[in-house]
């Protein structure tokens, strides 16, 4: 079993990765994330490519990423992602493992997607508890991040850029998913049990831009990546 890992930046991947390590231990041999290459950086997160390497380094696991045209059409997006599909079969991987929490449709369509590819969808996450009690599970656990992007449709603006923890579970509204599951937000992970280090960030200036509210996290005392 080689496992190559689909990877956000955010909360559930990370505990999707430490959770694998657990149960496969030495079976995780990559990261895949899909860019926007007119921004250089991770789609929906806007993460900062740079920051992604960070990530791939403290959970000292190769990075696999997949550039993105922007805008992408579906068939482009399904084009690019068969192709690297291919590619990392190639190399040995085995299974392809995401963070999806409960999304029937999400799941179906990965599983669709990966049909007849030799790679075998793995969701180590799916249902295994309530997304209140997962998301606590991961703040006392040590994870740690910020909430890089927030859908002013489903959330306050202002959760943009704030830590995700327990004042900020506190803090949702009724309605919004712990895990915001439901699209209400993404976040990045700069600290936790899947990282051998933490990454020195700061939260910069957050910035509306396609219909979402972006808080732009750089580097601490690197103001050319803020």
């Amino acid at each position: 079993m080689k496992i190559l890992v689909s990877w956000s930046t955010g909360k559930d991947s990370a505990w999707m990765l430490h959770t694998l390590r657990q149960q496969c231990p030495g079976a995780v041999g990559g990261l895949l994330t899909t860019i926007n290459d007119a921004f250089d950086r991770v789609a929906m997160h806007g993460v900062r490519r740079t920051l992604l390497q960070a990530q791939a380094d403290a959970a000292e696991l190769p990075l696999y990423p997949v550039d993105l045209p922007w805008p992408c059409s579906n068939a482009e997006y399904e084009l690019r992602m068969g192709h690297a599909v291919k590619q990392v079969a190639a190399q040995g991987f085995t299974h392809v493992a995401f963070g999806d929490l409960f999304l029937e449709d999400v799941r179906r369509y990965r599983e669709e997607r990966l049909a007849g590819t030799g790679l075998t969808p793995l969701f180590p996450l799916w249902k295994t508890k309530p997304t209140s009690e997962l998301a606590r599970e991961m703040v006392t656990g040590g994870l740690k991040a910020y909430l890089t992007c927030v859908d002013p449709r489903k959330l306050d603006r202002a959760f943009a850029g704030r830590a995700f923890d327990a004042s900020l579970l506190h803090d949702l509204p009724p309605g919004t998913d712990p895990c915001g599951e439901n699209g209400e937000f993404h976040s990045f992970v700069f600290a936790g049990p899947m990282f051998a280090r933490p990454l020195d960030v700061r939260v910069g200036g957050v910035v509306d831009r396609d219909g979402f509210v972006f808080a732009d996290v750089g580097v601490a005392d690197a103001p050319g990546d803020r």
